[in-house]
């Protein structure tokens, strides 16, 4: 059943720490798929098995909210499209290209693109505080991506990063409509893996992926890791966990405070991305990379507690982050 929310400093507490640890296991997840590219696997096929993976451990909620695909079709099925299928491929395959901290920044973006759906789709106004928001995080990435050098990377990667960013705006929307009507969250995430691993199978052909590379070993930075514990840490911590935290963290707090918590996880991954793979960013783009999160803070925060487009908690999170992530 969903977690009421709660205003007593206890709950508050507890959804903080729920809310860090969900961007603690989001921003793992570019870490863990890297060295499983970088080993011989293809993006989708890493997608394809983190997906059906984490589909597999939720089975048992979706036989408990089997009633949701009658009721709900088209949010399940959108949510499977864009959040799951959707935002992942395009992230996964953006860092084949690019380094993780980089693709993770750009999709930073969506909250910005979702003021953007907010003014000139719905055509509802939104604050100068908003504004200076999408400002901030449009000249950050400018800063991330090197403008000044031509754009210092795969200008393929950098476009694919970005549609992991407009997959996001798709899940938020979704994910304001799909809160109501007694729906459990966890639910939705549930058929929306499942949704998402059908469709994968369709476009990935996993079939037809290298197999014996999941019982070899990946290189992390020159250090040997058992290729299926990487595999097994994206399914049960950076997809199951994630999400289970993210969910719960948001019945507790505002959306928008989960959401501002959640903007940790570019940090961690990019942290990460440093530590384990080695991946070093300039002081501009690093300087680049705290402005787009300053912005994405500023976009997220200054939204009108009850407006539905704007509910930017964990919940509307990729997969990886993030969802990404």
């Amino acid at each position: 059943m969903p977690v009421p929310t709660t205003d007593t400093s206890h709950g508050k507490g507890l959804g903080l720490s729920l809310a860090l640890g969900s961007a603690l296991a989001f921003g793992g997840s570019g870490v863990a798929a890297k060295p499983l590219i970088e080993a011989g696997l293809d993006p989708l096929h890493v997608v394809w098995l983190r997906v059906a993976g984490a589909a597999l451990v939720m089975l048992p909620l979706a036989v408990r909210h089997r009633d949701l695909p009658r009721r709900r079709p088209a949010l399940l099925a959108g949510f499977g499209l864009l959040g799951v299928a959707g935002v992942q491929a395009c992230y996964f395959a953006a860092i084949s290209r690019i380094p993780v901290g980089v693709a993770l920044l750009v999709e930073y973006l969506a909250p910005a693109l979702v003021l953007g759906w907010v003014r000139f789709v719905q055509r509802r106004p939104v604050t100068r505080a908003a504004a200076l928001g999408v400002v901030l995080a449009a000249g950050g990435l400018a800063c991330v991506v090197e403008v000044w050098a031509g754009l210092g990377f795969d200008a393929l990667g950098l476009a694919l990063a970005l549609a992991a960013a407009c997959c996001q705006v798709g899940y938020f929307v979704l994910a304001d409509h799909g809160g109501g009507d007694g729906v459990d969250p966890l639910g939705v995430v549930a058929y929306g893996l499942l949704v998402g691993a059908v469709l994968l199978t369709v476009v990935a052909r996993p079939w037809t992926m290298d197999w014996s590379v999941l019982a070899g070993s990946a290189h992390m930075d020159g250090r040997a890791v058992p290729a299926a514990a990487l595999l097994a840490w994206l399914v049960l911590v950076a997809t199951v966990l994630a999400y289970a935290t993210g969910v719960s963290s948001v019945r507790r707090l505002s959306p928008q405070v989960a959401g501002v918590v959640a903007c940790l996880e570019a940090v961690v991954a990019t942290v990460l991305a440093w530590v384990l793979l080695g991946e070093h960013l300039s002081v501009p783009q690093v300087v680049g990379g705290a402005v787009v999160l300053v912005g994405a803070f500023i976009a997220q925060s200054s939204a009108p507690d009850r407006e539905p487009v704007m509910d930017l908690g964990p919940v509307g999170e990729r997969v990886g982050s993030t969802t990404g992530g």
